[in-house]
């Protein structure tokens, strides 16, 4: 038996959303959420799994690989190191964006390369080029995720020079 089951694909809308009635129907789930005000990785899974001796973790993460990674380092890596008793689920940062970012209706995790440099106190975040979720190169070099917050009336940008949080994911 397993403890977590990670699952990519099959957790879209209507047609599309396999995973949510197996899980019901075969294996009495219950289901904590079945989409996340977020991107990318809107569609996103949560279910637990219980037996007479143990409660058994279900992420659904979309299909969409960048979607799939950013899920993973939101909601599965932390949820693994909190399992093997790590106190800090995320590893933080603040830094400085060097553009000015637009922001969009939901809250957002933008692909970054973070840098350092001698003669600044906090790192530096650049956008590793197109953030859409079908792009899997915005990944590849990405060594962080900017915390973007939704656009509001009040507040369409983040500006270049700006100090935003980030959430390491890669090697520094």
């Amino acid at each position: 038996m397993v403890d977590v089951l990670v699952s990519s694909g099959g957790v879209s809308m209507g047609e599309k959303d396999l995973l949510k009635p197996v899980l019901k129907e075969h294996f009495s789930a219950e289901l904590h959420y079945g989409r996340v005000f977020m991107k990318p990785g809107l569609p996103n899974t949560f279910a637990t799994v219980t037996n007479e001796r143990n409660k058994r973790l279900v992420f659904g993460l979309p299909g969409n690989p960048v979607s799939a990674a950013v899920s993973a380092n939101l909601f599965v890596i932390p949820a693994l190191r909190k399992m093997s008793g790590h106190e800090n689920l995320f590893v933080w940062d603040c830094l400085q964006v060097l553009s000015t970012i637009q922001l969009d209706p939901r809250p957002e995790y933008q692909r970054v390369g973070l840098k350092w440099s001698p003669d600044s106190t906090v790192p530096t975040a650049e956008v590793t080029g197109y953030q859409i979720s079908s792009r899997l190169l915005s990944m590849t070099c990405a060594n962080g995720l900017l915390v973007l917050p939704p656009r509001t009336a009040n507040q369409t940008q983040v500006n270049a020079g700006e100090i935003v949080d980030c959430i390491v994911i890669g090697r520094l």
